[in-house]
């Protein structure tokens, strides 16, 4: 199927989504939401093991299109806007049941650093940067972004972030532990897409539920986050991975995960 604003392309059970506004620094518009929402039953199937996220040309994403408001008059209801298109795509990509890799290859603002930071692993180019842009225009941090950041970073520097709305280059972001990983520029794609196929090609029911385990973490006290950990590692200790993770082991051979 073609898209207008993203592409979509599934391979080797990787579907890699890049976000395709170049013109606009692949802002997020209406359209762009809608075409996101379209593909999250595709991005849930068998055929998808883990998720790669880019944008188009030199940008990951700017943030909100400010000028579709611009043009409608200026009205806007914020609030709205959040519900109806930003927060289920930031919960989607917080949940699904499978690891979801950023690799950000430009300016990572607003609402689209959001995005970025609830994937489960970021990867970023050497001369890419993150930029909390809200405080420009009077606005607070949304997409999770007073979520994400005291998590990541302290809520020290989270409150510069938000507060300044400096840019934050891609080695500052990986030095303070906001993302995992930069490379050369033209390094960054292969890296992510490598990364991608392993991990398309791991032990993905156990990946999903690392992924849960985590996020239940952020909540509980450590009494309740180890019986988390006690009926996950049952679940795990359940799975046709596991077996097959030990039996390669104790074969010494590269284990053949199925995700099942």
């Amino acid at each position: 199927m073609t898209y207008a604003t993203i592409k979509l392309d599934i391979k080797d059970g990787v579907a890699k989504i890049t976000l395709n506004r170049p013109d606009k620094l692949n802002s997020f518009s209406d359209e762009m939401h809608k075409e996101l929402r379209s593909i999250m039953p595709l991005l849930k199937s068998d055929d998808v093991r883990a998720v790669l996220i880019t944008g188009e040309g030199r940008a990951f994403g700017a943030g909100a299109d400010l000028s579709a408001s611009s043009a409608s008059g200026g009205v806007l209801d914020a609030g709205e806007t959040l519900e109806k298109n930003y927060n289920p795509l930031i919960l989607f990509v917080r949940t699904i049941e499978k690891p979801v890799i950023a690799a950000v290859n430009g300016i990572a603002a607003g609402a689209s650093m959001s995005l970025a930071l609830a994937c489960d692993i970021v990867l970023a180019a050497k001369s890419a940067y993150f930029l909390q842009a809200f405080c420009h225009i009077g606005l607070v941090p949304d997409a999770g972004s007073t979520y994400f950041l005291p998590r990541l970073v302290g809520s020290g520097k989270a409150m510069g972030l938000a507060m300044l709305g400096d840019k934050l280059p891609a080695e500052d972001a990986e030095k303070m532990g906001l993302i995992w990983k930069i490379y050369p520029d033209d390094e960054l794609m292969p890296a992510a897409e490598e990364l991608a196929k392993r991990m398309a090609s791991g032990p993905t029911k156990g990946y999903a539920l690392i992924k849960k385990a985590m996020n239940a973490s952020l909540g509980n006290d450590l009494e309740t986050q180890l019986k988390v950990e006690r009926d996950f590692q049952q679940m795990a200790s359940s799975t046709e991975d596991f077996y097959e993770g030990v039996a390669a082991f104790l074969g010494k051979r590269k284990a053949n995960f199925k995700g099942r």
